[in-house]
């Protein structure tokens, strides 16, 4: 992804967005969600992000259709030592997104991306890969078991436009490519 791409991949986020989480989030929010604004929050993150943060496009006919983030793992019981000074290299890694364009959900785009992103995790030392799904996001969840993602047991839920979201997290351990 390059800073060229930012207003692509937030028009591809929020139709995801709009798409995945109706009736699984407020609809007035859905609905309010605007691509410039992510895109102002996305070029102002997209500079300072960290090396071991990757963001990866998918095009098709020069188009993005899909775009994926991976980086190090955020959650404390999974990232030991990341609030110690130096942190240690951390050893778990985060899908932190992954989202098609809607209408081409199902033709290989999220796949193609899965594995640019794993190849990425294992490229910088993850042993094992976290996400985050949203609970009743059926199509989200099947399709991260079939990526050998597994429900780990933790739960959290966070706040959205009024309305207590909640997410399951999963995990897959990365096994060093032949």
């Amino acid at each position: 992804m390059t800073e060229a791409d930012i207003d692509a991949v937030s028009a591809v986020r929020v139709r995801g967005w709009q798409t995945a989480y109706r009736g699984l989030m407020p609809q007035a929010y859905l609905d309010a969600m605007s691509v410039a604004a992510d895109a102002g929050q996305r070029r102002s993150w997209f500079g300072r992000r960290p090396p071991e943060v990757s963001d990866l496009v998918a095009e098709r006919d020069g188009e993005v259709v899909g775009w994926a983030c991976v980086g190090p793992a955020r959650d404390p019981d999974i990232a030991p030592g990341a609030g110690e000074l130096p942190a240690p290299k951390p050893t778990a890694g985060e899908l932190l997104a992954l989202y098609v364009a809607p209408g081409l959900i199902g033709t290989g785009i999220g796949r193609a991306l899965m594995a640019a992103g794993t190849a990425r995790a294992r490229a910088h030392g993850f042993h094992t890969l976290y996400l985050w799904v949203v609970r009743g996001n059926t199509r989200a969840q099947r399709f991260y078991e079939r990526a050998g993602f597994v429900p780990d047991g933790a739960e959290e839920a966070y706040d959205v436009g009024g309305s207590s979201v909640p997410e399951l997290r999963y995990r897959r351990a990365l096994t060093p490519e032949p």
